[in-house]
């Protein structure tokens, strides 16, 4: 795994204008960053990442099954007693999930295990930039000859998406919902919708507030119309707090991400995953901050909520030294505490690689650098490849 200073493509702004790229620059601030970009092996990916995060995945399925069945796992992710059942029968339905991303502290060949830090199983974003706009960077920088004939990349989202839209059980209609005024967001959204249009279903987005419940317990549209299958990036921890979270028991609309994904987007499954498979070399020690046994972490920790996003709230602790302390909102539910694996550092910068599951295989990777040692929202984007053989 290596940092390659490479040089920006001279109109990728226009590139970027002419896909619908619009959120590559944020509130004034770079979030597609081109300057460089990292290399890998296709032993590294293979070996490390695909292979490891398919792995995972698969204890992950298994945790579920676990949790589902046993209310004092529900009761230890903060998961709201009136939404049990929801989360119960859709996995005993098997309803089936659409994407996650897997963030794993990994530094390259000779640096151990990449290291899960958490699963962002129910709202990741960061997926048109992965599954679209770094494969187009990488097509033109082949074209142009400033990458080496055979320069790969471990990336097949986009086709992985549209497969599993196709094998979608429904009534071949999606509706899709998120908040429309948020760009990242939204974006994110427009692109799925797109991957649900060429698997060949009927879509049709909806903003938040839109979406209403009719007296029978459907989801409806603003014509009250019944939506049979919903997409929405929106947490289920929100949804469960919601008015209608009580509804989502006995609703007839399914969800993608079904509710069994609550389990999963939650720090708290981290412990269960470690106790689980004590000995797994890409899990770190992870306790509930409230067990005895999280002292047995010593001075080498991070902190983190059960719910939380974009670094908010986490603390990391290195030598009983407070490396970072980030503020944010998520500070109700309880904390968990993770063995530290400390982010590897190129140039000053530190690397998050996240691993796409599509269904249940893993599809591809993304970057997402920081300058410091957390990654938050001020993180950018940076495109890889695998180097040619």
């Amino acid at each position: 795994m290596r940092r390659l200073a490479i040089g920006e493509r001279p109109d990728w702004r226009g590139t970027a204008r002419a896909h619908g790229f619009t959120f590559h620059t944020i509130d004034g601030a770079p979030y597609w960053d081109e300057s460089h970009a990292y290399a890998f092996t296709l032993a590294e990916i293979e070996r490390d990442i695909e292979g490891p995060s398919a792995e995972l995945h698969a204890l992950c399925l298994a945790f579920v099954a676990r949790a589902v069945e046993d209310e004092r796992i529900l009761a230890s992710l903060a998961i709201p007693e009136h939404a049990w059942d929801a989360v119960r029968d859709s996995s005993r339905r098997g309803d089936p999930s659409l994407y996650g991303r897997l963030d794993l502290a990994y530094g390259g060949a000779g640096t151990g295990p990449a290291k899960l830090l958490e699963y962002n199983a129910d709202t990741p974003t960061a997926l048109y930039e992965t599954g679209v706009f770094q494969w187009l960077w990488l097509e033109e920088m082949l074209a142009t000859g400033r990458l080496p004939p055979g320069s790969d990349q471990f990336n097949a989202v986009h086709e992985h998406l549209i497969d599993r839209f196709r094998r979608m059980p429904g009534d071949g209609t999606l509706c899709l919902t998120a908040y429309a005024d948020a760009p990242e967001d939204r974006g994110t959204v427009a692109y799925l919708e797109d991957c649900a249009r060429q698997a060949g279903l009927a879509t049709r987005f909806l903003d938040l507030a839109e979406i209403g419940l009719s007296g029978d317990g459907r989801f409806i549209d603003p014509a009250h119309a019944p939506i049979a299958t919903l997409f929405k990036l929106y947490p289920w921890e929100w949804a469960f707090a919601d008015a209608f979270g009580g509804a989502l028991r006995d609703t007839p609309t399914r969800f993608l991400e079904p509710p069994w994904k609550a389990v999963l987007s939650n720090k708290g499954a981290l412990v269960h995953l470690h106790a689980m498979e004590p000995g797994h070399p890409n899990l770190l020690a992870a306790y509930f901050e409230d067990d005895p046994q999280a002292a047995c972490l010593g001075g080498a920790y991070v902190r983190k909520p059960l719910h939380s996003r974009e670094g908010a709230n986490v603390r990391m602790v290195r030598d009983g030294r407070v490396l970072a302390d980030l503020p944010g909102p998520y500070d109700r539910e309880g904390f968990v505490r993770q063995a530290l694996a400390p982010m590897p550092a190129f140039d000053g910068r530190h690397p998050l690689v996240g691993s796409w599951i599509v269904g249940d295989a893993a599809a591809g990777l993304c970057i997402r650098e920081a300058e410091g040692p957390v990654t938050t929202d001020a993180a950018v984007f940076v495109p890889h490849l695998i180097e040619a053989p």
